[in-house]
């Protein structure tokens, strides 16, 4: 897939901001890099954290978002006094593999900023459909001051091991800033 054919973008991030305020500094402005770039924002729905900072930043940039979160979820951040983003598509879904599932429609690259549990979750779900050649479309992280970089030695030693077979079947494309996600993703 080329960046031209790069229509929207999924990003998986922490729903909480981390403890670097590079990690926001940086979720916004690939929000920004997107909405510029005319790339909608595919993310999970959330108000706070990462995936607030990058939508609303799409958003205030002129971009489309399109938001996906299961319906327990929206009841949790409405009940924490979160108001969703103006501007942002929302689809309220019943459960969490039908947002993953949504989500994967919807997109057509994933990005994984830093995140926790959840995020690495649905980057390595989304590894393994590349691995699996249930799809081709680009994956990439956003590796903001070496967060990702246990990932990355994780995933080097298990091919050295002998359990990832084909692991350019994954094609995991590494950018260290917001404004080089794009090209990364092109190829």
């Amino acid at each position: 897939m080329t960046r031209s054919s790069i229509r929207s973008v999924c990003i998986y991030c922490g729903s909480s901001p981390g403890r670097d305020p590079a990690f926001v500094e940086s979720a916004a402005e690939l929000g920004r890099c997107l909405a510029r770039a005319d790339v909608a924002l595919v993310y999970g729905g959330g108000d706070w954290g990462l995936m607030g900072a990058a939508a609303r930043a799409c958003l205030e940039a002129g971009g489309t978002v399109t938001g996906v979160i299961p319906e327990f979820l929206l009841q949790r951040e409405q009940a924490a006094g979160a108001n969703g983003l103006d501007g942002a598509t929302m689809i309220v879904v019943p459960d969490m593999h039908t947002r993953k599932q949504t989500m994967f429609e919807k997109a057509d690259a994933f990005v994984a900023l830093p995140g926790g549990i959840g995020t690495l979750e649905e980057l390595v779900e989304v590894l393994t459909w590349a691995q699996l050649s249930r799809h081709t479309k680009p994956i990439g992280l956003l590796n903001i001051n070496e967060f990702w970089s246990p990932l990355l030695t994780l995933v080097e030693h298990m091919t050295d091991q002998g359990f990832l077979h084909n692991p350019e079947l994954t094609g995991l494309r590494i950018a260290t800033r917001a404004d080089d996600v794009l090209s990364s993703l092109g190829g």
